[in-house]
C-alpha cells in the first residue's frame, strides 16, 4: 500500500509538478488513512469499499478534525484512487460517489489601507536587515505573491525597467505581475545597498537573503511578518497570505475587474477570485452601516 502511495506522490512530482509544501500534505494524509487501513487489518487498495473510506471519515471527524481538513483528505484519497484506476492497477474507484462535508465559505482576512501603510513604514530602513524587510512587504502587498513564490524568486524574475515580475505559482505555472513604483524604489534600493553586503562575496540566485546570505525561508519570512505587525500595533494576527488577500480585495475596492484580478492571482478557475468580491461587498456594507446617517 505504501509503495503505492509513493509511486503517487512520484506522480505528482514529476508530471504534475505539484510544490513539496503540496506533496508534503498529500502524504500525510494519505499515510494516515494507510495506518487506518492497516489498524483494521486492511492490507490492499482494491479491498476497500465506499464504506470503508466513509468509516474513516467518520473516525476523522470524532477526532475532532475540522471540515476542512476533513475535505481535504477526502481529495487526497480521491486523487490517489484516480491515479490507480487509470494506472490500470485498481479496476475502480470507490470514491466515486463520495460528497465532502459541505464547508462554510470563509472570508480571508483584509488588512485596512492604514494597517497596509503601518505595516510597511514599520521597518527601519536605517538598519540593513530594515532594508531588506521594507522590500519584502512592499513586494507581498504589490504583487500577490505567495510566500513560497516570494522566497523563491530569483534575480533573473524581475524586469526593472519595465516594472514586472514574473512568479511561478502552483504547479509551476508562470504569470507576469506588474510591480508598481513604491515596490520597485523599495526593491533596487535593497538591491544596490543591501544584498550585496549579506552575500558577503558569495553568489545567490535568489533575490531575497539571510544574514547568512543565504536564501530567506518561508519560516523567517512568517516571523518578519508577525515582528513588524507588533511594531505597527496591529492587533489581530497577520500573515503573508494577508496581503495577497489584501492586494486582491484593494484592487477590486478600486476598480479592477475580476479577470485581471484572476490573472495576477494565478488563479486557475476564477470562482476562487470571486470569494474577493464577497469581501469587498461584505466591507462595503460595514462602511454603510457605520456612516450612512439610517444605516
Amino acid at each position: 500500500m505504501h509503495d503505492l502511495i509513493e509511486m503517487f506522490l512520484n506522480y505528482l512530482s514529476v508530471e504534475r509538478g505539484l510544490s513539496n509544501n503540496t506533496i508534503s500534505a498529500y502524504r500525510r494524509d494519505l499515510n494516515k488513512y494507510a495506518a487506518y487501513l492497516e489498524n483494521n487489518k486492511i492490507d490492499s487498495l482494491a479491498k476497500i469499499t465506499r464504506d470503508e473510506i466513509s468509516n474513516f471519515m467518520f473516525k476523522e471527524k470524532e477526532s475532532g478534525l475540522s471540515a476542512s481538513s476533513i475535505a481535504r483528505n477526502l481529495v487526497a484519497i480521491k486523487t490517489l484512487y484516480r491515479f490507480l484506476v487509470r494506472e490500470r492497477i485498481l479496476k475502480a474507484d470507490p470514491t466515486s460517489v463520495l460528497e465532502a462535508p459541505k464547508l462554510w465559505k470563509r472570508l480571508p482576512e483584509v488588512m485596512s489601507l492604514p494597517e497596509v501603510e503601518a505595516l510597511i513604514n514599520s521597518p527601519d530602513l536605517k538598519d540593513k536587515e530594515g532594508v531588506r524587510d521594507r522590500s519584502i512587504l512592499e513586494m507581498l502587498y504589490a504583487t500577490g505573491m505567495r510566500a513560497s513564490e516570494l522566497v523563491n524568486l530569483k534575480l533573473e524574475d524581475i524586469n526593472l525597467e519595465v516594472g514586472f515580475v514574473r512568479c511561478f505559482g502552483k504547479g509551476r505555472k508562470e504569470r507576469i505581475v506588474p510591480l508598481g513604483g513604491k515596490a520597485k524604489e523599495a526593491l533596487i534600493r535593497y538591491l544596490e545597498r543591501v544584498r550585496p553586503k549579506l552575500l558577503k562575496n558569495k553568489t545567490s540566485p535568489e533575490i531575497f537573503l539571510s544574514r547568512l546570505g543565504k536564501k530567506i525561508s518561508r519560516q523567517s519570512l512568517w516571523s518578519i511578518i508577525k515582528k513588524y505587525a507588533e511594531v505597527a500595533k496591529i492587533k489581530r494576527q497577520i500573515k503573508p497570505h494577508t496581503l495577497r488577500h489584501s492586494f486582491a480585495t484593494h484592487l477590486l475596492e478600486g476598480g479592477a475587474d475580476l479577470r485581471s484580478v484572476q490573472e495576477m492571482l494565478g488563479h486557475s478557475d476564477i470562482s476562487t477570485t470571486q470569494i474577493y468580491t464577497h469581501i469587498h461587498k461584505d466591507r462595503l456594507k460595514a462602511i454603510h452601516k457605520q456612516f450612512h446617517p439610517r444605516g
